[in-house]
């Protein structure tokens, strides 16, 4: 294979997983940045101040100290054009030593045809594919929790690979009497060990802070999160553009409705005037006895929809 074809391929693979990423704007890693978990997903990718989730592992590893038993979860995600994606994690405390937490995340862009400069088959089949995997430790003192996570990252296209080593790190306070949460977090802090070419890049760091309130009257619990707060912007204002908001709805013991809205996504996603629901995300999620399976949809406008479903229990 030319190297032309495969810096082309290896450019459209990477450009799959967000679509929010402009060119100016890409990094090593992206897939970094989709969230896994359905209930994430179904709340517009606004989890920053979720609480007694294992899942915390992969969003705010601040509110790992939150969960209340050892727990796991696992959950897929139907991507477009055939890309599969999924996660598996395992949190509990240990004595007083505090709480660890121990995750992957991997994505399968599936197999493509090996063509020459010409564009002629060669016979020959190759795969990509992106894994992340979470060490966690989270603890707590008084109703401030705090944790962090280190990530090694690698990804693989052919015979070629990458690699790279992050760090995420957040906190989470608790105001009880207000049944509110404070959170920030930063995610992705690291660098590239190994490139694909000759010059490492960045990692998509994201700088994040959000709120999440409980409604008194009403069985809602509201969640606002900005993201990306590290980047550059024009003005002040504008850097508090890419924000995304989230609803849960408590309708029994054991059916939640949710729903969510990520302004970047459906600012990208915009096509001339016509955005149809990209950014829009709904879902819900449902508890059998210990067991709670979720499932989110994301809207693409124009171009599609994603679909994630999770299983989560608590031991």
């Amino acid at each position: 294979m030319s190297q032309r074809i495969r810096i082309t391929i290896l450019l459209l693979l990477f450009a799959v997983p967000l679509f929010n990423v402009t060119a100016q704007d890409y990094t090593a890693f992206d897939f970094l940045r989709i969230p896994m978990n359905a209930r994430a997903a179904a709340l517009g990718n606004t989890y920053l101040t979720a609480r007694n989730d294992v899942t915390t592992l992969f969003t705010n590893p601040g509110a790992l100290s939150t969960v209340e038993g050892p727990s796991a979860s696992i959950g897929f995600l139907k991507h477009l054009l055939d890309v599969n994606a999924g996660y598996a994690v395992y949190g509990q405390q240990w004595d007083d030593l505090g709480w660890f937490s121990a995750g992957i995340v991997y994505l399968d862009y599936g197999t493509f045809e090996e063509t020459d400069k010409f564009g002629d088959r060669t016979g020959k089949e190759f795969g990509a594919s992106d894994l992340a995997l979470s060490l966690g430790y989270g603890n707590k003192t008084g109703n401030l929790n705090y944790g962090a996570a280190i990530k090694i990252i690698h990804s693989s296209i052919e015979e070629y690979s990458a690699s790279g080593l992050a760090l995420d790190a957040g906190i989470s306070y608790i105001i009880p009497d207000q049944q509110m949460v404070l959170a920030a977090g930063v995610q992705n802090a690291g660098l590239q060990v190994s490139s694909f070419g000759d010059e490492n890049e960045s990692l998509p760091l994201d700088v994040r802070v959000g709120v999440g309130k409980k409604l008194e009257h009403l069985p809602l619990n509201i969640m606002l999160n900005f993201h990306k707060l590290n980047e550059s912007s024009e003005t002040f204002f504008d850097r508090f553009s890419n924000f995304s908001l989230g609803g849960e709805f408590d309708l029994s013991d054991a059916l939640k409705a949710r729903i969510g809205y990520y302004n970047e996504m459906r600012r990208e996603l915009k096509i001339g005037t016509a955005a149809k629901l990209a950014g829009f995300s709904g879902g819900f999620g449902l508890k059998v006895a210990s067991y709670v399976v979720d499932y989110a949809y994301t809207s693409l406008g124009e171009i599609g929809a994603m679909h994630r479903f999770s299983l989560s229990t608590s031991f």
